[in-house]
């Protein structure tokens, strides 16, 4: 099974594996409920959906009505406005099938204009707060893309007293110094706050080629099931402060629950690049030119 761990400081002993039900986006409800069995069977007890994901929150409605009480439930709004904000996360609720989310995100909160709307008079985390207050939400927390979240993250903390960050963390990302420092330096400050870290794209190759043919399940080319992706995995895992959100590929889903299980050794250094090598593997952001998705 899937090894267990307090949730930063919100009570919630989570699974070191959380499904991202982006991957429920586009599917039938069928396939949804099949895919929802592999992640209930897998012993995770957390799931991260937002707003922004297609139909995800409506696939997962059937799931929620018979094992709400199993699961941290987590979602997150792109709004920025107080008003904005509040009116997503009813509508959340309603899709859900649910009176309070465990979890609610500030989805990709990166850009200054942004960063300055949600953290103003105003914004969507004075409602946010306001509908915790309520018994809507349970936590706040914020997520972010791109070689600049670390340290947007750490300006979040300043502004706020976050129960959750979620930022992109593989081997490949963190070769880059000015990155690895920053999410090192987070890392510090979330650990003496006790506010939990969750990882996106650890099991990323590179970005879609254009010569790339066959079905996209991500908006970028994952790893293949194997070795290098059991390596990816047990990268993040090896850091008993993070948790790994599994990718939007769910025909990935097992083969990452595989390499979860228990205590997976953490691979070398070694192993790691010849597995970036091995596979062409390319970074997602460069802090420019791809810093957007």
């Amino acid at each position: 099974m899937i090894a267990l761990r307090p949730f930063g400081r919100t009570g919630h002993d989570s699974s070191r594996v959380i499904f991202g039900a982006a991957a429920l986006g586009g599917m039938r409800q069928e396939k949804a409920d099949q895919v929802l069995e592999v992640v209930r069977a897998g012993g995770i007890n957390h799931l991260d959906t937002a707003a922004a994901y297609g139909d995800s929150e409506l696939r997962l409605a059937p799931f929620l009505a018979d094992h709400r009480a199993e699961v941290f439930l987590a979602t997150k709004t792109g709004e920025r406005t107080g008003d904005g904000a509040r009116a997503e996360l009813e509508r959340s609720l309603t899709r859900l099938g649910v009176d309070h989310v465990d979890l609610i995100q500030l989805h990709n909160l990166v850009e200054p204009d942004e960063f300055d709307v949600a953290h103003g008079p105003g914004g969507a985390v004075e409602a946010l707060a306001r509908a915790r207050d309520e018994g809507l939400v349970r936590h706040i927390g914020v997520t972010g893309h791109g070689l600049r979240i670390a340290e947007r993250h750490l300006s979040s903390l300043e502004r706020f007293d976050f129960a959750s960050v979620l930022l992109p963390y593989s081997h490949v990302l963190l070769r880059d110094d000015a990155y690895r420092a920053s999410v090192e330096q987070l890392l510090e400050v979330c650990a003496e706050r006790e506010v939990a870290v969750q990882t996106i794209k650890a099991i990323a190759r590179r970005r879609w080629e254009p010569e790339a043919t066959g079905p996209k399940f991500a908006w970028y080319e994952p790893l293949p099931a194997g070795d290098a992706l059991a390596h990816a995995v047990a990268f993040v895992l090896a850091n008993p402060q993070l948790f790994l959100n599994t990718s939007s590929d769910a025909t990935l889903l097992t083969a990452t629950l595989a390499a979860a299980q228990g205590e997976p050794l953490p691979p070398s250094g070694t192993e790691l690049d010849a597995d970036v090598a091995a596979h062409g593997m390319t970074p997602l952001f460069d802090g420019g030119a791809l810093e957007r998705i």
